[in-house]
């Protein structure tokens, strides 16, 4: 059975009376010790399969439920060809629309009928494809039947592609007029280039190229177990699931295929600005970073710390200063990606149009006062409290904890990783924050892109030479 996670967390305030005091204390926090989190995760069973298959298992009994994610590398959008873009997109989606021995509608129902979930999907660029699922025990073995007949013999019928492709195309179309999605995807684009990790979206061209031949070819050729995952949590044991696993999934065979390999972007070769004119937009959609790091990187532990003091969150640099200070939006934050291939940093918010100069020189001026200033100590570990605090209620959830798992598979770390976590969080300094904000975050190496009217082409100029778009993605020359 699963073991309760086990942590030990010293409470020396909460455990003694405070004394009397007259001094105002603040509400909405808990009392935090010093002491690091002590946390040891549970700890999943592992075997490979004949086919290659590596399965995963968190038994957990406490309730009669079980969900499951299969995870296959090399069927993700960053393998699509660049003239078929979305083709793993789109194989992913219609892989529910009906098998050799069901339709679409009585796939639907029989889904229903249980309960239950199952969805397959895949990201523009992502090195992987997913199909995951989750039921009661007592409707896991169905469920188990279905989704290996969705995984094996997808059919990919022509009436339903009919069907797929104006739907998906409403959506295409209706994601442009969103100022957010405009600026992510030239942000994505200047960043890396021709990289796979441009990727942001299918075009309606590649939609409308999407053919039934080029989906089951796909599939054929792609879906394939031989580095394939999958992990599963809840009431099932590893010979159980094994068991079911070898039996439902018989006929998903090795291929002998090489495993895929994907390659990190080429190096920035200097800051640059860029606007997408969105013609009577009243804010301004800022994207401001650059390339980041793999996830194996040793410096991971100390970007993840320098993100959350910058911009991680409500209580962040960049929330405080543009929204309580300066009252310039509702929010401010930053995201750190970290993956396969070098991934990315940045800060975004949105703006009112008039204060867009502002705005960004407070952005800089942040990321200019990480590089320069070694972070407070008093906030520095607030920022790292607030991290493994949120780490150590993510526990109570075996999926988030056999997700966990899957990340330490995916990136081959070590086995006690996650056990250690809190540790080399807490483990982070001052110095090590500031020597990563100058190592990433050098002015030199910066993007800009901003989305807004064709006013702010102004305040843009200014800063240098400005590359802009129209919302189509075309470049264009403001009158």
């Amino acid at each position: 059975m699963l073991r309760t996670v086990a942590f030990v967390i010293a409470l020396t305030a909460a455990q003694t009376a405070p004394p009397p005091t007259k001094t105002p204390q603040p509400k909405g926090k808990a009392p935090v010790s010093n002491e690091i989190l002590r946390v040891k995760l549970p700890r999943p069973a592992e075997a490979d399969l004949p086919n290659g298959l590596h399965l995963i298992v968190l038994e957990d009994r406490r309730l009669p439920q079980i969900s499951f994610e299969i995870i296959i590398p090399g069927a993700g959008g960053y393998f699509d060809a660049p003239d078929r873009l979305g083709v793993a997109a789109f194989t992913a989606s219609m892989m529910r629309e009906g098998t050799t021995s069901r339709t679409s509608q009585q796939i639907a129902e029989q889904i229903d009928s249980m309960a239950a979930g199952l969805s397959a999907s895949t990201g523009a660029s992502s090195w992987s494809a997913s199909i995951s699922g989750s039921s009661l025990t007592e409707h896991f073995d169905r469920l188990l039947a279905l989704t290996a007949d969705v995984l094996l013999h997808p059919t990919f019928p022509q009436e339903e592609l009919d069907r797929y492709k104006p739907r998906t195309r409403a959506g295409l179309v209706q994601q442009r007029t969103s100022p957010q999605f405009l600026a992510n995807e030239l942000y994505a684009r200047i960043l890396f280039g021709p990289h796979p990790g441009s990727r942001v979206a299918p075009t309606l061209e590649s939609l409308d190229k999407a053919s039934r031949d080029a989906l089951v070819a796909w599939h054929r050729e792609r879906y394939v177990p031989d580095h394939a995952a999958i992990a599963i949590a809840g009431d099932i044991s590893l010979a159980e699931a094994r068991s079911r696993l070898e039996s439902s999934l018989s006929g998903w065979k090795k291929t002998g295929v090489p495993k895929a390999v994907v390659e990190n972007p080429t190096d920035l070769a200097g800051a640059r600005i860029a606007m997408v004119a969105r013609p009577n937009s009243v804010q301004t959609s800022l994207f401001v970073g650059t390339q980041s790091i793999n996830r194996t990187s040793p410096d991971h532990p100390a970007f993840v710390v320098a993100n959350r003091v910058i911009g991680g969150g409500s209580s962040a640099r960049l929330y405080n200063n543009l929204r309580e200070q300066k009252g310039y939006t509702y929010g401010a934050y930053s995201g750190l990606s970290a993956g396969l291939y070098r991934g990315s940093w940045q800060a975004t918010t949105d703006v009112r149009t008039e204060v867009t100069s502002p705005a960004i020189d407070e952005i800089l001026g942040e990321i200019q006062r990480l590089r320069s200033e070694p972070v407070p100590d008093a906030e520095l570990q607030e920022a790292k409290r607030a991290m493994v605090a949120s780490f150590a209620l993510s526990l109570e959830s075996p999926e988030t904890v056999i997700n966990y798992y899957i990340t330490r598979w995916q990136y081959g770390l070590a086995a006690d990783y996650w056990d250690k976590y809190p540790e080399r969080l807490m483990a982070v300094t001052a110095g090590e924050v500031q020597a990563i904000a100058k190592k990433y975050l050098d002015p030199s190496r910066l993007q800009l892109v901003a989305v807004g009217d064709a006013k702010i082409a102004d305040t843009l100029k200014s800063r240098g030479t400005v590359e802009i778009y129209d919302t189509e993605g075309k470049r264009i020359s403001l009158p």
